[in-house]
């Protein structure tokens, strides 16, 4: 599965912050980290940040394009209940276009 990520680096804390909408209507999870964007760091956080929030290892996740882009796409190698699992973990986090 892949899903596009807004990062935020040089945050105060590490936190996956909601799902938001570009001013094209793209959607992407925010997510801000500690980590300064040098030498992979950042990209780094946000994957353990991801691994630690869904509860599956570092290993699965990959940042797929923007490497060097506030932007980035992440790839979850998931199969089966797995992914059902991750799917509505990731839908879980707030959505700020829609609130309750």
């Amino acid at each position: 599965m892949t899903f596009h990520v807004r990062l935020t680096p040089g945050a105060s804390r590490d936190e996956v912050v909601a799902w938001q909408s570009d001013a094209a209507d793209r959607l992407h999870l925010a997510v801000r980290v500690r980590s300064v964007p040098e030498k992979g760091k950042a990209n780094t956080a946000l994957i353990a940040l991801l691994a630690k929030q869904l509860s599956i290892p570092k290993r699965d996740i990959d940042v797929i394009r923007g490497a060097t882009s506030r932007l980035k796409t992440v790839r979850i190698v998931a199969e089966g209940s797995l992914q059902a699992r991750l799917v509505a973990q990731l839908e879980a986090f707030a959505d700020e276009r829609n609130p309750d």
